[in-house]
C-alpha cells in the first residue's frame, strides 16, 4: 500500500480547484489553504450549471472521441468554450470573495475519452488560455504522466482523500459522481483506489431516453420501480468487477443495453442496484474491511441507491457531511490541492492508487 509523504519546507498556498466531472452537470469551484500536505483551510466554493446547449455539445463530444479514438484538435472549439465558462465561474466566485489572492488555478477539464489501456486520457479545455483570461497561473492536465507512464490516471483525489481522514479505523471515501469511484485509506494513510462501476451517468441517461428529467431526485423514480435481479446478474456478470484495483473507467464503457424494454421505473431502480452492487463487489478487494462510507458526489442525495449500498456493506454509510466536508466541493477542492502538489513537484498518484509504477508527479503549470 502507498501512502502521501510528507516533505517539509513548503509553505501554505492559496488555491481555487474547478471540476466538471463524468456527469457533465456543470462547474464545481472551491478554494483551500494548503502546504501540499494537509488542508489549513477551506473558503467556499460554488457550482455553475452547464447551459443545456453546452449539455448536449459535450454529450455529442463523447461520441465524437470515441468514433475518433484518439486525440485530436476536433474538440478544440469546444474546449476553448468551455475554458472561457470556466474563467467566468472564477472571476465571479473571487467578485464574492475579494480578500482571496489565490496562487494558482487546479483546472482539470472535461473528460471526453479514457482508455488507459492504450495509454490515452483526452480531457478538452485550455489550461494556457484559462491562466490568460483569468490572470493566476493554472495546473492542468494532471493525468496525462501517470497515463503515459502505465498507471489508470483515474481515481485521481485520493492524495486529498488521505489529507482529509483521520479515522482510528480504515475509511471508504466514495464519489458518486458519473462514474463511481472509491479511495480505501487507512488509519496510518496507507491507500488504494479504484474506480468501481457505473454511478449517475446510466441513470441519467435513462431518465433522458424518457424525457424524465436529467437525473432521478432523490430515487423517486427507482423508489416506484422494481429491480430485475436476473438483469442486474447479467450486468454484474463483467470481467472489470472481478479485476483487482487499481482500475478505472470511461463514461460509456457501460451502457442502457441490457436494461432496453423495461418500463422507466424498473430500469430505474435496476441500474440503481446496479450502481450498489458494483459498490458491494468492490469493497471485497479492500487490504482490510472499514468502519465508516463516506459519500461524496450528486449520488449522495439519491436516498434509494444509499439504501442500496447500505444494505449489501457492513458499515455505516453516510454522506461526507458527517465528517464535516461539502459532497458538492469535494472534488473542486481535490483539484485545487492537486495543483499545489504539482507546483511543489510531490506525487499526485501512486502504484496502489492508478497503478503507476512509482509515486509521480504530474500536470503543466501555464503562467498568465
Amino acid at each position: 500500500m502507498d501512502k502521501v509523504a510528507n516533505t517539509q519546507g513548503d509553505g501554505p498556498r492559496v488555491a481555487i480547484g474547478m471540476m466538471s466531472g463524468t456527469s457533465m452537470d456543470g462547474i464545481d469551484i472551491a478554494a483551500i489553504s494548503t502546504d501540499g500536505d494537509s488542508i489549513l483551510a477551506r473558503s467556499g466554493g460554488a457550482m455553475m450549471p452547464y447551459p443545456p446547449q453546452v449539455r448536449s455539445a459535450l454529450a455529442a463530444a463523447l461520441e465524437t472521441a470515441r468514433s475518433l479514438g484518439t486525440k485530436t484538435d476536433a474538440l478544440d472549439g469546444l474546449g476553448a468554450q468551455i475554458t472561457r465558462l470556466h474563467a467566468d465561474v472564477v472571476k465571479d466566485f473571487l467578485s464574492k470573495h475579494s480578500a482571496l489572492q489565490p496562487d494558482v488555478i487546479g483546472f482539470h477539464g472535461q473528460t471526453v475519452l479514457h482508455r488507459p489501456e492504450r495509454r490515452l486520457t483526452w480531457q478538452i479545455g485550455d489550461g494556457s488560455l484559462l491562466a490568460e483570461l483569468t490572470g493566476i497561473p493554472v495546473g492542468w492536465d494532471v493525468r496525462a504522466k501517470d497515463v503515459a507512464s502505465g498507471g489508470q490516471g483515474a481515481p485521481l483525489a485520493s492524495a486529498y482523500h488521505a489529507a482529509i481522514v483521520d479515522d482510528e479505523q480504515p475509511v471508504a471515501i466514495l464519489n458518486l459522481g458519473g462514474v463511481a469511484n472509491i479511495t480505501w485509506v487507512s488509519p496510518n494513510g496507507d491507500l488504494m483506489a479504484m474506480d468501481c462501476g457505473p454511478a449517475n451517468a446510466l441513470g441519467d441517461m435513462w431518465g433522458a431516453t424518457h424525457d424524465a428529467g436529467k437525473f432521478d431526485e432523490g430515487g423517486r423514480i427507482a423508489a416506484r420501480g422494481s429491480v430485475r435481479e436476473d438483469i442486474l446478474t447479467n450486468m454484474a456478470d463483467n470481467p472489470f468487477f472481478d479485476a483487482p484495483p487499481p482500475k478505472s473507467l470511461d463514461r460509456l464503457d457501460f451502457d442502457l443495453g441490457p436494461v432496453r424494454g423495461l418500463n422507466l421505473s424498473d430500469g430505474a431502480a435496476t441500474l440503481t442496484a446496479f450502481t450498489a452492487e458494483a459498490v458491494w463487489i468492490a469493497q471485497t478487494h479492500f487490504p482490510e474491511p472499514v468502519g465508516r462510507w463516506l459519500v461524496t458526489g450528486g449520488g449522495r442525495h439519491n436516498q434509494v441507491l444509499m439504501e442500496m449500498i447500505q444494505s449489501r456493506v457492513s458499515a455505516p454509510v453516510e454522506p461526507i457531511e458527517a465528517a464535516g466536508y461539502d459532497g458538492d466541493l469535494l472534488e473542486a477542492a481535490a483539484y485545487a490541492f492537486l495543483a499545489v502538489r504539482s507546483m511543489q513537484g510531490k506525487p499526485l498518484t501512486f502504484p496502489s492508487t492508478t497503478g503507476a509504477p512509482e509515486p509521480l508527479p504530474g500536470g503543466i503549470l501555464s503562467e498568465p
